[in-house]
Parts: C-alpha cells; structure tokens; sequence
C-alpha cells in the first residue's frame, strides 16, 4: 500500500519526531531520516517535501551537520525549522551568525507578526505567539527570499522563496506553545506540497502488522509486558501478528502502585495469550540497596529487568526475540542521534550492553502517547486499558527520591493511592494526563498531637499534555489539594507534610527521576 510521502530530515534537534507527529496528525505519512541519508535513498521515496529539523549546532561551525546540496535542485517543497532554517539560508547564499545582543537571540514564548499573504501563514490571525528557541541569527537572507514574518526583537523570524516552495522559520511549530503551529504545517502540507491526505493510524496498524510478521517469521517472541497502556498495546498488536508464538511475562518488581500487581494480572488472565508473572521484588530491591543516583537507578532496573526476562525465557525454552514498549518519548529523553541525553528509560538506556536474545523488537518505538492509545482502539482494546494512568517502567522506584526501601515504597503506596483516589472522586481524572504522588528525601519538623515530628515530605504531581514531549502543570482545586493533604499526613506513617509541584515540561521533565 503506497502512501504520499514527506521526509524528515533528522539534524538532531530534540523535537523531531514530534515533527513527525504533526504530520502524521494532518493525515500526511511521513519518515525521518538522518541528514547523512544518500539523495538516491530520499529520491527513492518520492517525497512530495521536505523539512528540515532543528538542531543543536551552527551552521556556520565546519563540524555542523550539513544538507546534501543536491537536495535543493529536487524541485521539492523544502520547510527548515529552527536550525533547518538557518541551514536553508546558509547553503542557498544567505549569511548566519551568533547573536551578538538580545536583539537577535530568542527563546521561549514570543510575539510574532506574519504576512498571511504567504501560503505558510494564509488563514492564520496576522499576529500571534510562537515558540522561539535559537541564539544564532540570519544576519543576511538568501536571494529570492522575502522577510514573512517578525517579532519586536527580530526582523526576520521566517523567510520565503514561493517560487521554488522555500520556507524557513526560526521557531518551533512543532509544539504547543506555538499557537498556530499545525496549522502553518497543514498549510505547507496541503498548499505547498499537494498533500491528498492519505495516511490513519488504521493503516499504521496493517504495516506493523506486517513489519512484525516478516521480521519475526517463525520465532518465538517474549513480551516485556508492565500491564501500562504501551506494553498492553504492543501485546495486542503482537497477538494479531503472530498469534502464539508471544509470551507475555510481567515482572512484579515490587515497585508497583497499590493493588497493581494483582489488577494486572487479572486483566491479562482474561485474553487468549500465554501470561507469566514473575514475582522478583527481593530480587529488585537487594540490588537497589544503598543506590541514590537517578541514572544509577534506571540502568540497574533496566539490567535487571533483562535478567528476569533472560531466566523467564529460559524456562520456556529458545526465545529469538525480546519485544518492548518502548515509545519515541522514552527514546528522545534517553538520547538520540545528536540530541542529549536527558534521562535513561529502563527500557531504553538502561539496557545492558549484552542481551540473550537475537534482537529486541520495539513496535511502538516511533509513535507518542496519544498515537499508542489511538492505535490501541484499532486493535479492539478496552477504553479502561487504552486510557489508563501511564506508569514509568522503573515504577515507584523513580517517585522514591533516594535510598529506595520496602518502608519507603510502602509509605509512596498508601499516599500516591490516596491522591488517585481524591483525584477520582472529584471527578476530574479526565482532565490531567499524568498525577502521581513523590515521596521526597527531605526531611523537616512538624507537630501532632501537640509532640514534635520529624519526617518525610510528599510531593504531588500532575500535568495535562497531548504528546509528553512538553507539558503543563495542572491547575488543581485548592480545595482538592486539601483532602489529599490532609488524608496523607493523618493516614500514612512518617509523612507531616505535602507540596504541590507547579512546573511546567520544560524545564523540568513528568517524573521527578
């Protein structure tokens, strides 16, 4: 089944799979591919555009990533974001340098004025915010540019050669905090590049389908399946792919919420797959004992979870394939390519160099959370399964800030429990995407029953977001907050006070290791 095609072309920005997205959400398929892609490669997908990513580096640095020259005589649509901007001016003639003042440099949200005669901006209100993030400046635009847009601190935020389909825009319209952002990528999509609009997540689901039947052939596959919404949704997918040749282990790390473990498996008891559940919690927390760096943490998890799968494996006999999970925001925090590492994911960087299996499968690795959750309902999954609360691989030991111990774990339990069950009977589960309860290494003094105290604090988390990539904190009711508080300070041993973090992704990230 052949598809319109648009490549992106990876220049190692930390936003470019939600680039793909984007387009992916405007019914437009598309594939990422490195910057070092060879033409005839690009050539051979017959592309109707291209666009270009952001990037950490400087086009003018010799080391820079750089574009193949050759791509700009294609006679393809071309949108450069960000530092794929910068390079589109640099390689046609154009002149950028480092800022050299706050005139030039922009970051965060920023006021924008657009020309909407442009096809980029056509429709959209003349003036509204986008999300600015470059310290470089495009101190001369190539010929046959024109200036399309700026902002009170830059002349020109993003540049156009409507001849030739040549577009660039200094920020990111990628994400949220741009306000008109999809729209400018439905335009370049639909107005620039002809796009029919031929690609759902229907179809996502029959090429996967397929992928994993022509990479698995006749081999046995285990599933490293936690019972979250992205392992629950690469079981299925699985399932309809190779039927019994799929193991599903789930491994009760002891790190689990309240009543989890159990939950768990009964919901998988109830499908027509092959279920284990190995109970390793004695196992899981002699190796965390003493441990208090987060990284240190997430690699151990993610080694020891291969460990099980490894004996698990064994147990049923030769297993040539390992599957995972593992979805793109797990991959882009962990460090891609050229983007920086931002935290380990188990599943992710936490695995250990040497694994007993032939290869690890990951068919869910290039999709977000809402795309897994779609896709979940193609695949005839449950609403309860497909919306439910994510949860880290790493479970409670990632909300346990510290030395993680069974007292710990148990005082997280009770607490995180009661905030879910507050959040629940407020009614409002639906209005936030991720809440959890952290149990702090912090210390302080307090009083109960008129005798001094000295305990632990409570943090409480919960943000709305559509992708996890960015996010923001949920505006709780005070009066919400209340009863958690209270409830946690009177119900759970050792807790005599509760914060409420307010901040945003970024700069922080969801979970708080």
């Amino acid at each position: 089944m052949s598809h319109q095609t648009v490549v992106i072309l990876d220049f190692g920005g930390q936003y470019n799979q939600l680039i793909a997205r984007r387009v992916r959400e405007c019914g437009v398929y598309c594939e990422v591919k490195p910057y070092t892609t060879p033409i005839a490669e690009l050539k051979a997908l017959r592309p109707i555009g291209v666009i270009f990513t952001g990037g950490p580096g400087s086009v003018y640095d010799p080391s820079a990533p750089q574009a193949d020259p050759e791509i700009f005589r294609l006679g393809l649509p071309i949108l450069g974001i960000c530092y794929g901007c910068q390079l589109l001016a640099h390689s046609l003639g154009g002149r950028v340098t480092a800022a050299q003042s706050d005139t030039a440099r922009e970051y965060g949200k920023t006021e924008t004025f657009f020309e909407t005669d442009c096809k980029l901006f056509q429709g959209l209100p003349p003036e509204s915010v986008t999300w600015m993030s470059h310290g470089d400046y495009m101190e001369q635009v190539p010929a046959g540019f024109r200036l399309c847009a700026h902002s009170t601190a830059c002349p020109n935020v993003a540049i156009a050669d409507e001849a030739r389909g040549f577009y660039g825009v200094q920020f990111h319209p990628e994400v949220n905090h741009t306000a008109y952002g999809t729209a400018m990528l439905r335009n370049f999509l639909y107005e620039v590049c002809g796009a029919a609009g031929d690609w759902t997540m229907g179809d996502y689901k029959k090429q996967a389908i397929l992928w994993l039947r022509e990479k698995i052939g006749n081999g046995k596959v285990l599933l490293a399946l936690s019972g979250g919404v992205d392992s629950s949704v690469a079981a299925a997918l699985l399932a309809e792919a190779v039927g019994n040749q799929l193991t599903c282990v789930f491994v009760d790390h002891g790190l689990m919420r309240l009543h989890e473990g159990d939950e768990v498996e009964a919901a998988f008891s109830q499908w027509d797959i092959r279920f284990v559940r190995a109970n390793a919690e004695e196992r899981f927390l002699s190796r965390l004992a003493g441990v208090t760096e987060p990284e240190a943490k997430r690699k151990l998890i993610g080694e020891e979870f291969i460990r099980v799968f490894e004996a698990e494996a064994r147990k049923i006999g030769k297993v040539d394939y390992l599957a995972q999970g593992t979805i793109y925001p797990d991959v882009i925090e962990s460090g891609a390519g050229d983007a920086a590492v931002i935290k380990s994911h188990h599943n992710v960087g936490g695995l250990p160099d040497c694994v007993d299996f032939r290869e690890i499968v990951e068919p869910l690795r290039l999709l977000f959370k809402d795309e897994v959750r779609q896709l979940g309902r193609e695949l005839g999954l449950p609403e309860y399964l497909v919306s439910r609360q994510p949860f880290p691989g790493p479970g409670l030991a990632i909300r346990c800030i510290g030395e993680v111990t069974k007292e710990k774990l148990d005082m997280l339990r009770q607490a995180d429990f009661i905030f879910r069950e507050e959040i629940a009977q407020a009614g409002l589960a639906g209005t936030m995407d991720q809440y959890f309860a952290v149990l702090t290494n912090m210390r302080s003094v307090g009083v109960m029953g008129d005798g001094r105290t000295y305990d632990y604090t409570l943090a409480l988390r919960s943000v709305t977001t559509s992708d996890f990539m960015t996010a923001d904190w949920t505006r709780i009711p005070y009066e919400v907050l209340d009863r958690v508080s209270v409830r946690a300070v009177n119900e759970v041993p050792h807790i005599n006070r509760v914060l409420y973090d307010i901040t945003s992704k970024p700069p922080a990230t969801i979970e708080w290791e």
